[in-house]
């Protein structure tokens, strides 16, 4: 039988039992419920405009804030969870939430068509942070609040960060940035968000078993179980799952495809979870990528810029690392550091389970070792522990914009530290073939080897035997050949016996703001 969608959106819980499966959250907004200060820039989560902020209970018995983009989230994924908008910043006077008064006050705002996203960000950053900043002095590059002791009021770096998922094209980002650092110095809200009461509302809200909905002929389950998924999956294997709809959004907003029935792993509690022993870190398909990242960055701190670079924030916030593995494809950001690191895949199928080499899920342009009732249940990343402590590892992005853009090249270079000898190198790449890949003949050439210039240029020559990569509006082939050369040039100086060089050393804005 099918269940209504029950969600909390202005200062209630709402039902909804006659929307589309795949309607947006978006059109729910602008057409249904008529709050219509959410705007549609792209469609695809890449400008900002329609950023929304969802709460949702945490294992610590309060509410996690975060920013997503509503044109590509399905309305039935808000089931449980509580939705926030510009319009319930307003205070009850009339009055402007801090964060929208910072932005008048910072001159933050001109047509105003990305402004509502903007703060929508802002405001998440401002519910991560706290109220109890509220009237402290912030200072440019500072983390601190100026004597009032220690407190975690965000950089203007951290700040930019979190707003890397909207775009402005016409105010310029300078006086958002100000009005974010403003806003935490302002006296507190009249009526702040109450998380404990909203909390207990969420409480309210939450389902023992699947929530099953039906719309129109078609189906949408969200089990609690991964035995609960299994069954499904076993019974309609060609049922579509469904993470973060990072992906699968475009392909429904884009390509207007019909996606049939859908099972939605977000509410699979034990594919949320991260567990980490002596020997792996294993993190749950449906672990969120920014939630995953900052896993993996307290093991291996190398991926920290990759963790930034990785698309935006609202989608870092959405999309899964589980995902982004299951769906393969070939500039996913995630795979060539991953596999560099030699992490394994648990797929589930039925009552069963199997793992293997990440790199060996792969098997041709958007085809993989999967079959069709399967799906990935976790991945599994080794430790940095016994002879891996001495592991040197990298990953490179090459795009041509810095933050939220797909790469034209993504590179990934590992192996152990034996001496002046490279023992179990690994290299990965995307963007250069179709699929996430392994450069067998490079790694060939440094397999105890020692570690000298020679056998880098060496190595960097053996990636043309590697690769033969495809020209397309992102790069040519010669480019990307010739930028996966430059990247594992770029890891010998890094890494070379004598005098490697500071990641800082060889980082084109850090080199540019130190001259300019």
């Amino acid at each position: 039988m099918s269940q209504p969608i029950r969600f909390y959106h202005r200062n209630a819980i709402r039902e909804v039992s006659d929307a589309g499966v795949t309607r947006t959250v978006l059109q729910y907004l602008r057409e249904d419920a008529r709050c219509t200060g959410t705007k549609e820039g792209c469609a695809e989560g890449d400008c900002g405009a329609c950023t929304v902020v969802v709460g949702e209970r945490n294992e610590a018995g309060g509410v996690s804030f975060k920013a997503v983009n509503a044109c590509i989230q399905f309305l039935p994924t808000l089931d449980g969870k509580a939705l926030f908008t510009v319009e319930d910043l307003r205070q009850p006077d009339g009055s402007l939430h801090p964060v929208q008064q910072a932005m008048v006050d910072c001159h933050g705002s001109q047509c105003g068509f990305c402004t509502p996203g903007f703060v929508m960000s802002m405001w998440a950053l401002y519910e991560k942070h706290g109220h109890e900043h509220a009237g402290h002095t912030t200072h440019v590059g500072q983390s601190a609040c100026a004597g009032k002791g220690a407190c975690s009021v965000p950089s203007r770096d951290e700040i930019a960060n979190a707003l890397t998922g909207n775009l402005c094209r016409c105010t310029g980002y300078r006086p958002i940035l100000d009005a974010a650092e403003q806003m935490f110095q302002a006296d507190a809200p009249k009526q702040p968000i109450d998380v404990k009461a909203l909390a207990q509302t969420l409480a309210t809200l939450e389902r023992k078993d699947t929530f099953h909905y039906e719309s129109r002929g078609q189906h949408y389950d969200a089990p609690r179980t991964v035995e609960a998924l299994a069954a499904i999956k076993a019974e309609r294997p060609n049922t579509r799952i469904l993470a973060g709809s990072t992906d699968i959004g475009l392909w429904v907003t884009k390509q207007m495809r019909e996606l049939g029935d859908i099972v939605y792993v977000g509410q699979v509690d034990a594919m949320r979870r991260i567990d980490v022993s002596d020997a792996w870190i294993e993190i749950g398909a449906g672990v969120t990528v920014e939630r995953g990242y900052a896993e993996l960055a307290k093991h291996y701190p190398e991926l920290e810029e990759m963790w930034q670079r990785f698309a935006s924030l609202p989608i870092r916030n959405a999309g899964t690392i589980g995902g982004n593995v299951a769906n393969g494809s070939p500039i996913g950001d995630s795979m060539p550091g991953l596999i560099a690191l030699g992490a394994r895949v648990v797929l589930r199928g039925g009552e069963l389970e199997r793992e293997m080499p990440l790199e060996d899920l792969y098997l041709a342009y958007q085809k993989k070792d999967m079959a069709e009732h399967e799906f990935v249940l976790a991945l599994k990343v080794p430790t940095r522990t016994g002879a891996r402590a001495n592991l040197r590892f990298r990953t490179y992005k090459v795009s041509k914009r810095f933050d939220s853009d797909i790469s034209a090249v993504c590179a990934a270079f590992a192996y152990i530290v034996d001496g002046d000898v490279i023992r179990e190198p690994r290299i990965a790449f995307g963007g250069m073939a179709a699929t996430p890949k392994r450069a067998a003949h490079a790694e060939g050439v440094l397999a105890d080897a020692q570690w000298h210039e020679a056998t880098a240029q060496a190595a960097m020559i053996a990636l043309g035997n590697d690769y033969a990569p495809l020209s397309d509006m992102r790069a040519t082939s010669d480019y990307r050949l010739e930028a996966a050369k430059n990247t594992l040039y770029r890891f010998w100086l890094e890494t070379r016996p004598h005098n490697p060089l500071a990641p800082q050393a060889l980082n084109v804005r850090n080199v540019a703001a130190e001259t300019a």
